[in-house]
């Protein structure tokens, strides 16, 4: 399972859990809040009703005065209150009175006068001189129909003279209720949806990141040319960092050891050819025979030279992540300065010499390593066109690009060979020597054009061998 998934999920567990614990405790003390709030109320409301109250229970004028007929009254009112989104068309409270002895004197329905209140709890714990409060059920069966009474006691003085009762049905808190309820379930269920989507990001940016580094010491370890990649983070960085750290030393041993390897391998066959030389000049022998030994020692030198200095360029080159400038080249210029370097080796073959690149064709970027891969196609070209043949260099733009040709008449390239022709140490023979170069110089240029983020192609074409280069155009600002 992908390291990011695993993420999530734990994020998902951690976060839904912690989420439906603190949502269900929420929801689970809504109901007893409001009806603590409820309750409060009532405290207050009966105690100040037993002080309204408190003259008429004491003179015995209850029932003569004016409060049963502002009970009715009260019972019949229509408020049509908004109450945060719930509308209040009736009033809920019953009241009634009771004297000393718990005999109901008041009731605002008018169904309890003259009854025995005296066992009720309400009436009961007040009469006693504590709380008196109880919560009945008007039908057994429905668990909603339970009814809310608290009762303050009704003084003369430091004597309870009677009992005023308060009573709210708990249905009409159901409305207020489920409104939190529901309120609280969308916005707890939304910030639970939105803990979980911070974390499928959290979870999808870090294995980003580490996707991306993945891929990094997967391209490191293959071999091929890849940039350190931009990560955010105090720890994905330093990872970053330590990865590049451990490519260079890594790479750079690795590399010594490959180089090492290859440049002994290839030496062994010049150096073997020089011993032989000296060991055979030790003898006795014509001046004419002398002479070929000598310029055979001076040969080998000359290509032992040539193997070392270009194992050194490909070397620099291909352990380079990046340019180090990024430089317009012109390259109508540029081609005509190492044609004239050549021009000995061009005048003594009589090859022609066409150059078709126009004067304000620029290519971007670093000035030496175009001009070294540049000779290395012209070097090749020189190599195996015959005496007389031609060498054409041309140009075009396109798409924001450059694709430069090196033409040279030849005969074809073999199709097994097509494919190996930038491969290191492979060359084909030289048509006029029979000889076979280091096969270092397509390899380079092929690394060059990589750096510059191009590619190398050579191909057949009707009369001979064309290889095409693809180099990003300079643009100026």
């Amino acid at each position: 399972m992908p390291l990011g998934i695993r993420i999530f999920l734990v994020y998902f567990l951690f976060v839904g859990l912690a989420g439906w614990f603190v949502l269900s405790t929420v929801m689970d003390e809504i109901r007893p809040g409001v009806r603590q709030s409820t309750e409060e109320t009532l405290v207050d409301t009966a105690n100040l009703l037993a002080e309204i109250l408190r003259d008429e229970v004491k003179a015995g004028q209850l029932q003569q005065s004016r409060l049963p007929e502002l009970l009715r009254a009260y019972g019949q009112r229509k408020p049509h209150a908004q109450i945060w989104g719930v509308e209040k068309t009736q009033v809920n409270h019953r009241i009634y009175v009771t004297d000393a002895k718990g005999i109901v004197l008041l009731d605002s329905t008018g169904t309890a006068v003259g009854q025995d209140y005296s066992r009720w709890n309400d009436v009961l714990r007040t009469l006693r001189g504590e709380y008196g409060a109880r919560s009945t059920k008007e039908d057994l069966s429905d668990p909603d129909s339970s009814v809310m009474y608290v009762a303050a006691p009704i003084m003369d003085g430091a004597r309870i003279i009677g009992v005023v009762s308060v009573a709210k049905p708990n249905r009409t808190l159901q409305p207020y209720i489920e409104r939190s309820e529901q309120r609280l379930a969308w916005l707890g269920g939304g910030l639970i949806v939105l803990g979980l989507l911070i974390g499928a990001l959290l979870s999808w940016w870090l294995s980003a990141a580490l996707r991306t580094l993945t891929r990094y010491a997967q391209a490191v370890s293959a071999g091929q040319r890849a940039e350190l990649p931009s990560v955010r983070g105090g720890e994905l960085a330093q990872l970053a960092e330590a990865i590049e750290h451990m490519r260079t030393e890594l790479e750079g041993k690795a590399y010594v050891e490959r180089y090492v390897h290859t440049l002994t391998h290839e030496l062994k066959s010049p150096l073997a050819a020089i011993r032989g030389a000296a060991e055979l000049l030790e003898r006795e022998m014509p001046a004419a025979q002398r002479q070929r030994f000598v310029a055979n020692i001076d040969q080998e030198s000359a290509r032992m030279q040539q193997l070392i200095e270009r194992l050194l360029h490909l070397a620099q080159v291909e352990q380079r992540q990046g340019l180090e400038e990024h430089v317009a080249v012109p390259l109508g210029v540029l081609v005509d300065a190492l044609l004239h370097a050549q021009m000995a080796r061009i005048e003594a073959a009589h090859i022609k010499i066409e150059n078709h690149i126009a004067s304000g064709l620029s290519a971007c970027g670093e000035a030496f390593l175009l001009r070294q891969a540049v000779a290395n196609l012209l070097d090749n070209a020189l190599d195996f066109t015959p005496y007389g043949g031609l060498i054409r260099f041309s140009a075009e733009r396109l798409d924001g690009h450059i694709e430069l040709r090196v033409f040279n008449q030849a005969e074809s390239i073999p199709d097994y060979a097509l494919a190996r022709l930038s491969e290191r140490f492979y060359s084909l023979p030289r048509p006029g020597s029979g000889r076979k170069s280091t096969g270092l110089g397509l390899n380079f240029v092929e690394e060059v054009m990589q750096l510059h983020g191009g590619a190398l192609h050579i191909i057949n074409v009707e009369g001979g061998v064309e290889a095409c280069v693809c180099l990003p155009l300079f643009v100026a600002r």
